[in-house]
C-alpha cells in the first residue's frame, strides 16, 4: 500500500516542474512596463481578438449582407459563442489564475482563470474556419493574425505560455468541428445563414 503521508508524488513534482518552467518562460516573453511604444503595441493586438468586438463586427456584417458573406458571419459567431462556453467550463474546473500584472485589469476581474486562453482558442477557431469558409485572402489574413494575438496575450501578461498553446489546440477542433457541422446547421436554421 503506497504509502499516503508522501508530500507529493512524482506525477505531482512533475507537473509542478512543467507549471514553474512554464511561469518562467512565459515571464522571459513579457513586455516590460518600461517599453511604452512595444505595450501599446501589444496591448492593441492582445484586444484585437477580443469576443465582443467580434461578435459585433459579425453581427454587422450579417445585418448588411447576404449570400456567402451572411453565412460566413453567422458559422463564425456561432463558433465563437460555442468556443466561448467551452473554455469557460474548462477554466471553472482547471482555475488556473492568471500572471500577476497590471494590464488586463478587465480580464483580471471578469475572468480570473487563465487556462486555456480564450483569445487563443477563439484566434485559431477563426483562421481554421476561414479556410473552410473563404475567401482565400481572408483565411490567409486571419492565420497570419492569430498567433501574433495568441502571443500578445503572453506578452502583455494575461496568460502564461501553455494557456495560449491549449487554447490554440482547442481553437483549431472546434473549427474543424464547425466546419464539419456546417451543413446541419444551415438545414436545421436555414433563416440564419440566408436570407
Amino acid at each position: 500500500m503506497p504509502d499516503e503521508s508522501l508530500p507529493d508524488s512524482r506525477f505531482d513534482r512533475f507537473a509542478a516542474s512543467l507549471l514553474e518552467r512554464d511561469e518562467t518562460f512565459s515571464n522571459r516573453l513579457r513586455i516590460p512596463e518600461t517599453c511604452r511604444l512595444r505595450r501599446i503595441g501589444g496591448a492593441l493586438l492582445a484586444h484585437s481578438g477580443d469576443s465582443w468586438f467580434w461578435l459585433a463586427g459579425l453581427f454587422i456584417v450579417w445585418l448588411a449582407s447576404t449570400g456567402e458573406w451572411r453565412l460566413r458571419s453567422a458559422m463564425l459567431a456561432g463558433g465563437i459563442l460555442a468556443m466561448a462556453a467551452l473554455v469557460m467550463g474548462i477554466k471553472l474546473l482547471v482555475r488556473r489564475k492568471r500572471p500577476s500584472g497590471e494590464w488586463g485589469m478587465l480580464y483580471r476581474s471578469t475572468d480570473p482563470h487563465s487556462f486555456p486562453s480564450g483569445h487563443a482558442a477563439r484566434v485559431a477557431l477563426l483562421a481554421v474556419m476561414a479556410w473552410g469558409l473563404g475567401p482565400a485572402w481572408f483565411a490567409v489574413v486571419l492565420t497570419l493574425w492569430a498567433p501574433l494575438v495568441a502571443l500578445a496575450r503572453v506578452r502583455m501578461g494575461v496568460h502564461y505560455l501553455s494557456d495560449v498553446i491549449v487554447g490554440m489546440l482547442l481553437g483549431i477542433a472546434g473549427g474543424l468541428l464547425a466546419l464539419t457541422l456546417q451543413p446541419l446547421l444551415v438545414a436545421l436554421v436555414p433563416w440564419v445563414f440566408h436570407q
